[in-house]
């Protein structure tokens, strides 16, 4: 049965048939029944592997109590989101990022505390997603703006489309100023050296 379970750039849930990179976690959103009914529960957001890991315990997908597992198709659509590298299946990953995050903010805090952070700038109100203005020009690869009523990806001299399918053929980057989609600390950590992965590549022979 498919689920709303793949997680768009605005942090909505879609039912896609695309495979994600990666798994994420926002707590228990589906009910008795494995219907999800809410988008989050608290502020501890984060992106997980999808690698095999031997102490790692089977994923329910709609087992009471448990996290809803999420699917993200690749790391930035997860930044996107609001998400962040998880600090126990990522931990080299969680400390490039959090080395990134001391760079940009001039200390390094504990993951509760950078959720806090994380949530206050990924949501205006309950659902919707908060934006910001930023010149396209000035911001790094890995973030999505949002652009001709479509999510974008920054990448290089050009933005990707995107949509539940998957990326499309990249076109120019705009110029000016655009509403930016990810949320502004994960885009200081971008900033300040970090990147996540991603899926959009510019060499695909029919762009």
């Amino acid at each position: 049965m498919a689920r709303p379970n793949r997680v768009q750039p605005d942090g909505s849930l879609a039912t896609a048939p695309l495979r994600g990179q990666f798994m994420g976690n926002r707590g228990c959103l589906h009910d008795a029944q494995g219907v999800i009914t809410r988008r989050f529960q608290g502020t501890r957001w984060i992106t997980c592997t999808l690698a095999e890991k031997p102490a790692r315990c089977k994923v329910a997908l709609d087992q009471p109590g448990r996290y809803t597992p999420l699917f993200f198709a690749d790391e930035a659509v997860a930044c996107a989101a609001g998400h962040r590298p998880c600090a126990e299946c990522r931990k080299a990953v969680y400390r490039d990022f959090g080395a990134a995050w001391g760079r940009a903010f001039g200390s390094l805090p504990k993951a509760f505390e950078m959720d806090r952070v994380l949530h206050a700038a990924r949501l205006d109100g309950r659902k919707a997603q908060r934006h910001f203005v930023a010149a396209a020009d000035d911001l790094p690869d890995g973030a999505f703006i949002l652009w001709q009523d479509r999510a974008h990806l920054i990448q290089q001299r050009v933005v990707v489309p995107y949509d539940a399918a998957g990326y499309g053929a990249p076109v120019p980057r705009p110029c000016g100023e655009v509403q930016v989609m990810t949320p502004a600390p994960l885009v200081a950590v971008m900033r300040a050296g970090w990147q996540p992965v991603m899926a959009a590549r510019l060499d695909r022979p029919d762009w």
